[in-house]
């Protein structure tokens, strides 16, 4: 991965970065299961299928959803096991014709240079991959022997249909390109026009473009209706907003997604002392596009439980103009800056607005003081004497 290699630091660590496993963990509590991993895998196990039928019925997509190991194993054994099949069908049109034993059938084979079944095998061979050596071939003395070589030749071109085109999907995976779009490790809540914003960075490492791309969130929690009906996964569609309004995105540059925490916003009570014990919060981010080289729809996820998500604080720029054009530093990815916020929910601060203008005033005199402080302690200090006067 790329801060293996020492191109972005460890400690400006990308979400779909792997983590160093040699680096201690240190955990005081368990924490929450995750519903969607920080790599975008869902966290979710299926149990006791009972209709597993229904994964024969799409046979291709089954096979492009098993693991390489299982994949390359039916890659080899459909070849083979259709090689030996045809093998032994041949052996027995030599067998009933008297090819194997000379002197007893025709003067014509029906395939000739068949004399056993290591030469019915490479003759099947032969066939179904169009080697054609020259040594063995039909003769028109069997039509049986004709319309096998003909029901082979169909068999063979839809096993190579069917496994390179399994091949080519795996390869060619969406996934796979998601693995250069980035989000920030944290989520931070602060100040924006004057309204509480949850807010979060993207990014794309490549320089093709991700065509039409849209972002979502959601929100995952534990709930109980009014009837006592517990809800153990209950998702909150909430809207996304960036730079130009809207979910659509140019992700040619990384750019800072925040959502106004209003009063339709799940998050509108939320408090900073919540971040520290809300275990049934997980935001979830779905960044969806089309790949710009491939034509395929591809999604890259991420999620944030509450202990990642950092109260009054504020991601660093790291767009700069320089040489006449412009240059982004991922190594400042992830940083963030403290910013004076509001210690309050969103609630409490759109009822009590001298909140907010309290911490205008305050942040708008602290520069002030201090400055006045260092004016003060670096004016030396004299005294005239009168004596000096006269």
């Amino acid at each position: 991965m790329l801060s293996r290699k020492g191109i972005i630091p460890e400690e400006y660590v990308l979400t779909r970065l792997a983590e160093d496993p040699t680096e201690p963990r240190y955990r005081t509590r368990e924490r929450r299961a995750r519903f969607v991993s920080k790599k975008g895998n869902c966290n979710v196990a299926h149990k006791n299928i009972r209709e597993q039928g229904r994964f024969l019925q799409d046979v291709f997509t089954t096979l492009v959803d098993l693991k390489w190991p299982h994949t390359l194993l039916i890659f080899t054994m459909s070849f083979l096991c259709s090689w030996l099949l045809f093998a032994m069908v041949w052996w027995l049109i030599a067998f009933a014709h008297g090819d194997l034993a000379p002197g007893e059938g025709s003067n014509v084979p029906c395939v000739t240079s068949i004399h056993s079944f290591s030469s019915a095998f490479l003759f099947s061979i032969e066939v179904q991959v169009t080697i054609g050596f020259g040594g063995r071939m039909v003769t028109e003395e069997c039509p049986l022997a004709i319309l096998i070589l003909i029901v082979q030749n169909i068999v063979g071109l839809m096993i190579n249909a069917i496994m390179l085109g399994c091949i080519f999907m795996k390869t060619a995976q969406a996934h796979r390109r998601a693995e250069t779009l980035i989000f920030s490790k944290h989520a931070v809540i602060t100040l924006r026009h004057g309204r509480l914003c949850f807010m979060l960075r993207v990014g794309d490492l490549r320089k093709s473009m991700i065509i039409s791309a849209t972002i979502h969130m959601q929100v995952v929690r534990k709930t109980t209706s009014p009837e006592g009906e517990v809800v153990p996964l209950h998702q909150v569609d909430i809207p996304m907003e960036n730079g130009v309004g809207g979910n659509s995105i140019f992700l040619v540059a990384p750019l800072i997604i925040y959502h106004v925490i209003d009063s339709n916003s799940p998050l509108y009570d939320l408090a900073p002392s919540d971040l520290h014990h809300h275990q049934d919060l997980e935001i979830i981010v779905i960044l969806e596009g089309v790949v710009e080289t491939t034509g395929i729809t591809t999604q890259a996820r991420t999620s944030y439980l509450a202990d990642e998500i950092l109260w009054g604080q504020r991601f660093v720029p790291i767009v700069a103009e320089e040489d006449g054009r412009y240059s982004v530093d991922y190594s400042k990815f992830g940083n963030t800056v403290k910013v004076p916020t509001p210690l309050c929910t969103a609630r409490q601060l759109d009822e009590d607005r001298s909140l907010l203008d309290a911490l205008t005033l305050a942040s708008s005199r602290g520069p002030l003081r201090k400055r006045s402080v260092a004016v003060a302690k670096a004016k030396p200090k004299f005294s005239i004497s009168p004596d000096a006067l006269s």
